[in-house]
């Protein structure tokens, strides 16, 4: 660290000298002068001082650390006399106690400026450098050396030659350039020799501090005059610049290498040590993995293919990335089941008792499942088109898979489809960076072990397409019986048959399904439960589910067929269980809380037991409130949750004969409700309903819930009903629905979504439901059960539908 004094202009650098080989700090004094020098009365005889490893040059003071016993007791005599002292350098710095023959001859007499006692016993010894020296002849070695001396005077008038000034400047320029090039060497120094202004001072300031071996700078020291040390140092400057230019040359060719090596060389080393730790070796992942391969059942291509990629394997450097991902692809190969399938166990049989065992009601899709198993048990293979269920929420469809996969004894998987907005999810991704993986397909059957599982493609109605493809898209390829022989996964990269597969979709609302994709798959609708089969369903599997996840017995938590008809009506608005099942986790959960406190409680379950712990019903029975009104008929609807009710409600104001539609309806209901009163209007004669009613009376139609969006097109036959009763006062006939269109012309239009609708229906407590003709064969195909107490009128036209609905 360079710091410079404002009265001397002296300078300070930390550098190796010392006794000891200790970082100390050389100073230059008297820097202005080079042509004078202090009057120095040299005696004969001078106290010498053993240097280890660093040479004291004329006019430069220099702290050094004195730890000998000799020596210490040297500079007190020497500091306390104020005299004067040789520092010679000895030619061994391992030597401890010297002799006279182990020094040197030329060295420099100093004068001691300052002494400091250190904590640790040594001192540290300020010496000022004066004049050059040889030793003539050592007088004594106790207590220590004593030596005739005599001074080597320097010419100082050379300093002003032009040829000095040359020199001097050379020094400087090539000795900056060293302090540039050497890591070892502090900036400071550069910063001390550009404002050292002695000439002479520069010359011994660099010979001092520069990195010079010791038998260097005895060399300078020993130099005839001050012109023959700079020429010595020139070539020591020169020789010292070569070297550190070719080693920084060699450097910056080699450093990325080198640093690449060193890394890689640190990363290998730890890689096998945390194999060893864990009892693997990466010299034998090339054989274990081609020891693997053996086993494996594949076709020739497919084994070509793996040598192929496992020989790749084998000249890369394990610690490279690329490495790790083909160790992963062969790993992937090897883990897949090419041609292993689990033996089927077809017998219809025992699949239909399985199936029943599972699943309550259901009877067509068992049947179709039975038929396909049928296929499979004559034919061998499954090329026929895919199944997809679909249906409301709740009712069963995603269970029916492994309920086919245990039938028929085979792995089952499950691909969650929805929200699914990426291509590459189905068809894996591209082994072009580290972190690709393969599609849902082959990575579920790498999870099933085996080539022929049952696999559920989950809310398929949810797939979404983005800026990354059309995963429905992808999907084709995979449920297409004539081309999932050889299913492509860009991952895998090699044909894998996928035509062993039972593939089973699930949806909610088939016609969000793509309709490329739907023309694949044979759609079978599982429609909602009504309440007796929730009742059967909640007796047979779920009681006994929530017991047994709650930890208690069955026979502990008991309800009857009238208190779970009660929770069913009261609690859930639903085609499915899910809402039910959930209300009987809450009451098993009080249950298990009664058990564990050990509180008294009855095992079943009575009407104030369920009312505290589900608190009050949650749904009234609405039929009731709109009997003997005027101008409020109860429609049907379909909902992505099963089939509901809906009130639609109408009211006379006074005004100009406008009509006006509230209650959040979608632009189809807007214009049922346009037509509806535009063919009341039409047929006001026949209708009996006063002309001037439609110019001196608005007309609003409602429908309740507002918050809630409604659309759809089969509320026509309901809007006419009650736009008629409200004009005539003509009362709607009591616990009677209805579902249909009409046009302008009055004829009923058939709908859809009936089954999910009589449902709604018969749980609201409706006994009369009208239909259009062209649904009765809709009424057919449903189970008798599901209509039991309704009475079905099929109707072609509207005045049909009032004669029905409206009392005279």
């Amino acid at each position: 660290m360079a710091k410079k004094d404002n009265n001397s202009k002296d300078f300070d650098l930390f550098s190796e000298i010392g006794e000891s080989n200790i970082k100390t700090i050389p100073i230059v004094s008297n820097p202005d002068d080079d042509d004078t020098n202090e009057s120095i009365e040299l005696p004969l005889l001078l106290p010498i001082i053993a240097l280890r490893s660093s040479v004291l040059f004329p006019g430069s003071i220099t702290p050094i650390t004195v730890g000998r016993e000799k020596s210490m007791m040297l500079v007190r005599d020497v500091y306390s006399k104020k005299g004067l002292l040789g520092a010679v350098l000895q030619k061994d710095s391992e030597v401890e106690d010297p002799f006279p023959k182990d020094m040197y001859a030329i060295g420099t007499a100093a004068r001691i400026l300052k002494i400091l006692e250190m904590p640790n016993g040594n001192l540290t010894v300020i010496l000022q450098g004066l004049v050059k020296i040889k030793v003539e002849e050592y007088i004594e070695t106790k207590p220590y050396f004593l030596a005739k001396v005599s001074a080597i005077p320097e010419d100082t008038t050379v300093t002003k030659t032009e040829e000095f000034n040359a020199l001097v400047d050379c020094i400087r320029d090539i000795a900056l350039s060293i302090i540039e090039l050497s890591p070892s060497i502090p900036n400071e120094a550069g910063f001390a020799i550009k404002n050292i202004e002695s000439k002479r001072g520069i010359v011994n300031f660099i010979c001092a501090n520069l990195e010079f071996a010791d038998t260097d700078r005895q060399k300078l020291l020993t130099a005839p005059g001050i012109i023959a040390r700079a020429k010595l140092l020139i070539k020591f400057l020169q020789r010292d610049k070569q070297n550190l230019e070719l080693r920084a040359e060699i450097q910056t060719k080699t450093k990325q290498n080198l640093d690449k090596q060193q890394r890689d060389y640190f990363l290998q080393q730890e890689m096998r040590t945390i194999q060893n730790e864990l009892g693997e070796d990466s010299e034998d992942d090339i054989a274990k993995l081609r020891a693997a391969a053996k086993k494996k059942k594949w076709n020739k291509a497919t084994a070509e293919h793996f040598e192929k990629e496992l020989q790749k394997m084998s000249r890369l450097n394990p610690s490279i990335a690329e490495y790790s991902v083909l160790q992963s692809y062969l790993q992937l190969m090897l883990e897949l089941p090419w041609d292993e399938c689990t033996k089927d166990t077809i017998d219809l049989k025992k699949a239909r008792e399985q199936l029943d065992n599972d699943h309550f009601g259901l009877d067509e899709v068992k049947d179709r499942i039975l038929e396909h198993l049928a296929v499979i048990k004559l034919k061998g293979d499954l090329k026929s088109p895919i199944l997809c269920l679909y249906g409301p929420p709740g009712v069963g469809k995603t269970s029916l898979g492994k309920s086919v996969a245990a039938a028929i004894g085979r792995k089952f998987g499950r691909i969650s489809l929805g929200g699914l907005h990426d291509e590459a999810e189905i068809r894996g991704h591209r082994r072009t960076y580290i972190g690709a993986m393969p599609g849902r397909v082959i990575e579920t059957i790498k999870r099933c072990k085996s080539s022929n599982p049952v696999i559920i493609l989950d809310e398929v109605d949810k797939i979404t397409v983005a800026n990354h493809g059309d995963p429905s898209s992808a999907l084709l390829e995979v449920l297409d019986p004539e081309q999932n022989t050889t299913f492509h996964d860009n991952y895998l990269d090699l044909e894998y048959d996928l035509s062993k597969v039972l593939f089973i979709a699930t949806a909610n609302d088939i016609t969000a399904v793509s309709p490329a994709l739907r023309d694949r798959m044979e759609l079978i609708n599982i429609p909602g439960y009504i309440i007796e089969d929730k009742v059967r369903i909640a007796q047979d599997h779920l009681i006994a589910k929530q017991a047994e996840a709650h930890g208690f017995k069955k026979e502990e938590m008991v309800l009857s067929n009238d208190m779970l008809e009660k929770i069913i009506s009261d609690y859930t608005r639903e085609s499915g269980v899910r809402a039910l099942d959930k209300y009987l986790a809450k009451l098993a959960r009080s249950r298990a809380k009664q058990i564990a406190s050990n509180e008294e409680y009855q095992a079943e379950y009575r009407s104030a037991d369920v009312e505290k712990v589900l608190g009050k019903p949650k749904f009234l029975n609405e039929e009731y409130e709109i009997k003997d009104m005027i101008g409020i008929v109860t429609g049907l609807a379909w909902t992505q949750v099963g089939g509901d009710i809906l009130y639609i409600e109408s009211i006379l104001t006074p005004g100009k004969g406008t009509l006006s539609l509230t209650g959040n309806l979608g632009d189809v209901m807007k214009e049922s409700a346009t037509i509806a009163w535009e063919w009341v209007k039409a047929h006001h004669e026949e209708l009996s309903i006063d002309k001037e009613l439609f110019e001196k009376k608005d007309l609003n139609i409602h429908v309740p819930e507002g918050a809630i969006p409604k659309d759809g097109p089969s509320a026509g036959i309901t809007m006419i009903t009650s736009i008629v009763s409200t004009y005539t006062g003509r009362r709607v006939k009591e616990r009677i629905a209805m579902t249909g269109e009409t046009t302008l012309r009055g004829r009923v239009t058939p709908i859809g979504g009936v089954k999910e609708k009589i449902l709604a229906a018969k749980r609201a407590g409706i006994k009369t439901i009208l239909l259009p003709e062209e649904n009765r064969k809709d009424i057919e195909e449903i189970r008798k059960e599901y209509i039991e107490g309704l009475t079905f009128h099929y109707v072609k036209t509207n005045m049909q539908v009032l004669d029905l609905a409206l009392e005279k």
